[in-house]
């Protein structure tokens, strides 16, 4: 979030503040300066120390960002991003949030159900409209932050995750190797005395170019010195210190303000400038010691605490605590509240794996005691389908009890998880308790030492079995190794879970999951990106959020066992993408065959069916039966939305033209001359003819891609007919030219 007001204030009120740089010479000269620096920290390249959080929505500029996420797309973006710096000599370090401070829970919950209203509204404009929202109500696709952390370590980078405050952390990285820089889009950085501060929102990739935000022309902007801007940032407003509690001091220092002979007059900037001046006022008469709260701000015990916490926030190591402060009140962020449940190795290798991003969930666990997550796509006003947060609760506690013990032996229940998932109908106002289930395992369970850190082949089906017993799949352990690739059984298991659990979900459904898994593994990012979709479905939107949030469940359980997988398997962009998913959903929704959802590729198609089988006999050893529920396609004739295959401004499928006759008056004897993409293309649309009782005539292969279907009758047909991923309208010779191809 940053100080309330000053990204605005530099940025409209400071123009010296605001400088613009190229990061090519920048890193240049920061390179010739550090080698006349014999005792410099710097790295042989000029290092750049990148808020990675920050940059997520910059990352992210995919056209689709509601149908759960274009990762193929989205990791070519990260691709050239990384390339970008690196052909310019500048090396990167990432940074992410890896904890929620407690003290920062209500800002947490404000901003959650803050993005919960703008959700809402996005599920109410597909609804009317069947199209997506403009940017303006743009979300972030769900796990985008842990996916990308995986994402940017395998392209080479390194990637830390934090302990504790990520801004904390990052200024004080950037301080303490000499980096160049620190692009983000966070105020506080222009707070903490550490490397200078760079916008990534007014970043030009292909330039590199931007502004840093220079802290001398600041302070001598506002007449401060730079150890007096941390208390500016809090009275201000932060995250530590809220706007609202510091609204007296921000009210009295606006008086004195306007009371000055030589008060400006209104703008909006004068918020910042006036308590400046009342920082100035207090310090600059002599009575204060700088390195206190000043007396004269009229504070209660309370909120000098709150205050003199919030100050020493952004003072870093080597910098000096506040005289005064006891240290003691200042959570550390790296206790262990699981600590009397696991051994101290696993708590060291725990801890390294969560600071190197190589792991998930594990460390909230142990450390922490808490897990979150934060929005998901879910449409509140929609209560057929499950929220995720309760799709995956046992998964969780299952995930607990391999972490911790479960109290099975016993008979109690083991240490409580507090969970803060954001739902429809949960208020936030406390986080949930979830223990520890035990998993459903036949032999020896092994220790979780002998998990993490055993070696040899005898532990590795124990892992595979804890991972799959996680989601209920023990049966599909003869897969491993045999099946095409591991994320196809991460799919099954994601898939077979999600059928299990949630009810309403139908056949078309499942065929939707299986058929896009199987066909996004040959589908390159171009392709995926020319996909056209009619219309968007708000369950489908849902579901593809239901997908994406399950991978992170799975690749929580793979961390927890050990790591039967390769986390890359479980990556989105290995078994998903937003737009083809939408595309098979509609497909199978529609009464498309098998063929059909795979792509008439073949191999695609023997193995969908394979995978189908599987999930199908997996239900029925359950007990739950998959019924086939094909939802209808929207109302064509509600704000323009065409009818699945058809151009807008044809209603129920008639092609408008004059003269046109419907099937029913057909005449007797018309033939039909077909020209598709190959001899597979043309005998499905001849079968598809004749399940519509039309005489076949002459049929013509001439491979001639695009090209329309010719009727050469006066006959005018009612519908189309499907070959592939393109519809071809038949139309009658000497007629007037068809409305272009919806692929």
């Amino acid at each position: 979030m940053g100080v309330k007001g000053l990204q605005q204030f530099v940025d409209l009120f400071s123009p010296g503040v605001c400088v613009p740089v190229n990061l090519r010479k920048m890193a240049q000269q920061h390179q010739s300066k550090s080698q006349h620096v014999p005792t410099s920290t710097a790295k042989s390249s000029p290092t750049l120390v990148v808020d990675g959080m920050a940059c997520l929505r910059s990352w992210y500029s995919c056209e689709d960002w509601v149908s759960g996420g274009q990762w193929k797309e989205y990791m070519s973006i990260l691709v050239r991003w990384v390339e970008a710096f690196t052909s310019a000599g500048i090396r990167l370090v990432f940074f992410f949030d890896g904890v929620v401070d407690e003290h920062k829970r209500p800002e947490w919950v404000r901003r959650r159900r803050r993005v919960d209203r703008e959700i809402s509204k996005v599920f109410r404009h597909i609804r009317i409209h069947g199209v997506q929202p403009g940017r303006g109500l743009f979300c972030l696709p769900s796990g985008l932050a842990t996916f990308t952390r995986f994402a940017l370590r395998s392209l080479g980078q390194e990637v830390f995750c934090s302990v504790r405050e990520a801004d904390y952390e990052i200024a004080s990285y950037a301080r303490r190797h000499g980096s160049m820089g620190i692009l983000g889009q966070d105020s506080d950085f222009i707070i903490f005395n550490s490397a200078p501060y760079l916008s990534v929102a007014k970043l030009n990739l292909d330039q590199l170019t931007t502004v840093t935000y220079n802290q001398d022309s600041l302070c001598q902007t506002l007449g401060l010195a730079v150890n007096q801007l941390p208390l500016l940032a809090c009275i201000l407003g932060n995250d530590i210190v809220s706007e609202e509690r510091m609204q007296h001091v921000r009210s009295n220092a606006m008086a004195a303000y306007r009371r000055d002979p030589l008060y400006p007059g209104a703008s909006k900037g004068e918020k910042v400038f006036a308590v400046a001046q009342l920082l100035r006022s207090v310090w600059g008469s002599g009575a204060e010691d700088p390195g206190l709260i000043p007396q004269s701000l009229g504070l209660s015990d309370p909120d000098r605490k709150l205050l003199e916490w919030g100050v020493q926030s952004y003072l870093l190591p080597g910098q000096g605590p506040l005289h005064g402060v006891d240290l003691q009140d200042v959570p550390p962020g790296t206790s262990c509240v699981m600590e009397r449940y696991v051994t101290p190795k696993i708590l060291k290798v725990c801890r390294e794996k969560h600071v190197t991003a190589e792991s998930f969930m594990v460390y909230s666990v142990v450390f922490e005691g808490v897990v979150e997550c934060s929005n998901t796509m879910e449409d509140e006003e929609d209560t057929e389908l499950i929220p995720q947060a309760l799709v995956y609760k046992t998964c969780r506690q299952r995930i607990y009890g391999v972490l911790l013990p479960s109290g099975k032996e016993t008979g109690t229940q083991g240490p409580a998880v507090k969970e803060w998932f954001v739902f429809a109908g949960n208020p936030l106002k406390e986080p949930e308790l979830v223990h520890p289930l035990p998993l459903s395992i036949s032999e020896d369970e092994p220790s979780l030492e002998s998990l993490w850190f055993g070696r040899g082949p005898a532990l590795s089906d124990p892992r595979l079995a804890h991972f799959l017993s996680i989601f209920d799949c023990q049966e599909f352990s003869p897969l491993y190794g045999t099946i095409e690739e591991d994320s196809l059984l991460a799919v099954l298991c994601l898939v077979t879970h999600l059928v299990l659990q949630v009810q309403q979900l139908s056949l078309e459904d499942l065929d939707a999951y299986l058929s896009q898994a199987v066909c996004v593994r040959h589908r390159s990012h171009q392709e995926l990106q020319c996909i056209k979709l009619p219309y968007l479905s708000g369950r489908a939107v849902q579901m593809a959020s239901l997908y994406v949030r399950g991978l992170g469940h799975l690749l929580g359980a793979n961390c927890a066992c050990g790591g039967p997988l390769p986390n890359d398997a479980l990556m989105p962009w290995q078994s998903f993408d937003g737009r083809l998913f939408h595309s098979k959903y509609l497909l199978a929704h529609s009464g498309a065959d098998h063929s059909e959802l795979a792509d008439d590729h073949t191999p695609s198609l023997d193995l969908f069916v394979i995978l189908r089988e599987k999930v199908l006999e997996a239900c029925r050893k359950r007990g739950r039966t998959v019924l086939s529920r094909p939802r209808p396609s929207p109302d064509p004739h509600r704000s323009g939305i065409p009818a699945p295959g058809y151009p807008p401004g044809h209603q129920d499928g008639w092609l408008e033209s004059t003269g046109a006759l419907g099937s029913r008056d057909r005449r007797p004897g018309s033939e039909v001359k077909i020209t598709g993409k190959s001899q597979r293309s043309v005998e499905k649309s001849t079968a598809a003819l004749r399940r519509k009782t039309l005489p076949i005539g002459q049929l013509i292969t001439d491979n001639l891609v695009g090209q329309q279907c010719t009727l050469l009758s006066e006959c005018f047909l009612k519908r189309t007919v499907r070959t592939g991923e393109r519809t071809f309208f038949l139309r009658t010779r000497g007629s007037s030219p068809p409305p272009p191809l919806m692929s």
